[in-house]
């Protein structure tokens, strides 16, 4: 069996209802990229690059796993991971498909590689909060930032499988989708594991990892990532992770993140998870520098500074207990709707 390349279409792909050759795609990245607006530029100049001689993409990281860099990712690398997703989600030549994620990031890049590869049916949109507006068609498998899914609760009873990552859903966001026949998961990756690594559907806490990924933990406690047909080396994250089985791991919160408050460490994630549905607004814990305690904990909220009862704070342990409460009018946010935890107090 021949190897699969970057020069490979799958004969069933399709975008929006065409077929069309890797030698046509080039002719329509070649318009995009000399008339496009922005969505349509960054397609051109990837199916570009894609199509180009090069065995590798140049990527800029967010800096999940440290100071946010120039990465290059193999293309070879980049089809074993479209492969993997077909696998692990059950993807099937023909299958219905959804672009709506920028395609300057590795997301929206993956989903074109997925459909190359795999000879999914692709209908690409412009990226916006809301889109499934006005759509009625059905598809088979779609990706989403949470702020997408937030906005398209009716319309999603037309997806069959949704995968959702860029940020971590909330759970007053989970309740809302967890009644729907739609397969909602949720995905653990990052730019340099070429988008997810891992799944978990929506209600459970356990994370699932995809073919061929091996993990373990570092002497942090963090997940570590082995993923040869990815990465030579393994890949060190800063996130705290409980083991489950030698392919399934719990989430538990950003090292990053992590309070020192008088010689207790206190996970935010873990807090803010106890304190879902009793804020009626966004909000997260964080530590300030205090003279007695190193770190003081404190419960940040977004909007008009007001007056509340605290009695909440009951289903809090005695030292998640914040000593003090922020008010910030807008939290600072990433381009996909990542909330910025210290940028947000400056």
């Amino acid at each position: 069996m021949l190897e699969l390349t970057h020069k490979n279409v799958h004969n069933y792909f399709k975008v929006n209802g065409y077929h069309l050759s890797a030698e046509q795609l080039l002719g329509v990245a070649y318009d995009y990229v000399k008339e496009g607006d922005g969505n349509e530029k960054a397609i051109g100049e990837f199916l570009m690059d894609w199509f180009d001689n090069k065995d590798f993409i140049e990527m800029r990281t967010s800096g999940t796993t440290g100071l946010p860099k120039v990465v290059k990712l193999q293309k070879q690398a980049m089809i074993q991971s479209a492969l993997a997703t077909g696998d692990f989600f059950e993807l099937e030549p023909g299958n219905k498909a959804l672009l709506c994620l920028p395609v300057k990031f590795i997301a929206g890049k993956m989903m074109l590689v997925r459909s190359l590869i795999l000879g999914l049916d692709l209908d690409i949109v412009e990226p916006s909060t809301q889109p499934l507006a006005l759509n009625t068609t059905h598809y088979d498998f779609v990706a989403m930032v949470p702020l997408q899914v937030q906005n398209s609760i009716e319309e999603l009873k037309n997806v069959k499988k949704l995968i959702v990552g860029g940020a971590k859903m909330d759970s007053t966001l989970e309740e809302k989708v967890l009644p729907l026949k739609t397969q909602v998961y949720e995905t653990y990756g990052m730019t340099e594991t070429i988008t997810h690594i891992a799944a978990k559907r929506v209600g459970e806490s356990v994370f699932t990892v995809l073919p061929n990924v091996k993990i373990a933990l570092d002497d942090r406690g963090c997940l570590v990532i082995t993923v040869p047909s990815i990465s030579e080396e393994p890949i060190i994250t800063n996130d705290l992770v409980d083991l489950i089985r030698e392919n399934q791991f719990i989430f538990l919160g950003r090292i990053d993140n992590v309070i020192n408050s008088g010689g207790v460490k206190l996970i935010p994630e873990q807090i803010e998870a106890k304190l879902v549905g009793k804020i009626n607004t966004r909000f997260f814990v964080t530590g300030i520098p205090d003279s007695i305690l190193g770190e003081k904990l404190i419960l940040v909220i977004e909007g008009e500074k007001q007056d509340f009862a605290t009695d909440f704070f009951d289903v809090l342990d005695k030292y998640e207990r914040p000593k003090e409460i922020v008010f910030i009018p807008k939290f600072k946010e990433n381009e996909n709707g990542k909330l910025l935890r210290k940028p947000s107090l400056v």
